[in-house]
């Protein structure tokens, strides 16, 4: 069975949200398959009112299951907080799964979104400074820390060791004077490894699975074309292909 894409035709804001809520109450899974927290996805049940930056709308519905794929970069702060926030509210939250190969966005990722936007003058694209464009960049070029790392500390430290002392001379470059203890960056990525690893997966395995068993697959697009690095107005859009 053919998947149904939700994807916004303008610059975002459109009504995703609204729209694949209702549709995920007929799917099996909602897959969030672009884009980062610079999304905005707002879900209105009732009296109740969510937001979602990265899980996707249908993770109200426990017999849904939710899906963070590989295209997306995962702020693990930010993710863990939604979870949070839901769990308070009494949703349980046992239907999530996040790929293991999603990339990680990194405390510089954040610090050189501002510093790039700034130095790109005319250029810039108003990003939302929450270091999804770096850590895109960080992705293509071969830079990048995603989901699986966060599971070994081993691996993480080593990346880490390569990885910083480059972005530290990349933001001096353009002004920056913040800087980082590995060290502490190092633990408190580990940590939000831990609390994920229980939704840590290789999602693509779940997708093509629900797809062959003729399962009804609802994938969630974040943003809209005009904002697509490939169709949209360049280079005033975002970093990631919203279609």
């Amino acid at each position: 069975m053919p998947g149904t894409v939700v994807v916004g035709c303008q610059f975002g804001d459109e009504g995703k949200g609204k729209i694949v809520d209702v549709l995920a109450e007929e799917a099996d899974l909602v897959v969030r398959f672009n884009g980062g927290a610079n999304a905005g996805h707002t879900v209105q049940v009732g009296s109740e009112q969510f937001a979602f930056r990265l899980l996707p709308s249908g993770i109200i519905r426990p017999k849904v299951v939710n899906v963070i794929g590989n295209g997306v970069v995962v702020d693990p702060a930010q993710l863990l907080e939604e979870i949070e926030a839901l769990r308070k509210r009494g949703h349980v939250v046992e239907n999530l799964r996040v790929s293991d190969r999603a990339h990680v966005v990194m405390p510089w990722h954040k610090l050189l979104d501002e510093l790039e936007e700034n130095a790109k003058g005319a250029m810039a694209a108003g990003t939302t400074k929450r270091g999804i464009g770096p850590a895109f960049e960080d992705k293509v070029g071969r830079w990048g820390i995603r989901v699986a790392d966060l599971l070994d500390e081993t691996v993480l430290r080593k990346k880490l060791d390569g990885v910083y002392p480059v972005k530290q001379k990349i933001s001096r470059a353009l002004g920056g004077t913040d800087s980082f203890s590995l060290h502490a960056v190092h633990n408190r990525y580990c940590a939000y490894g831990e609390r994920l690893r229980e939704f840590v997966t290789d999602t693509s395995v779940v997708v093509d699975s629900a797809l062959r068993n003729g399962k009804d697959v609802l994938f969630e697009g974040a943003q809209g074309t005009f904002l697509c690095v490939d169709h949209g107005i360049y280079p005033y859009g975002t970093s990631s292909a919203c279609g």
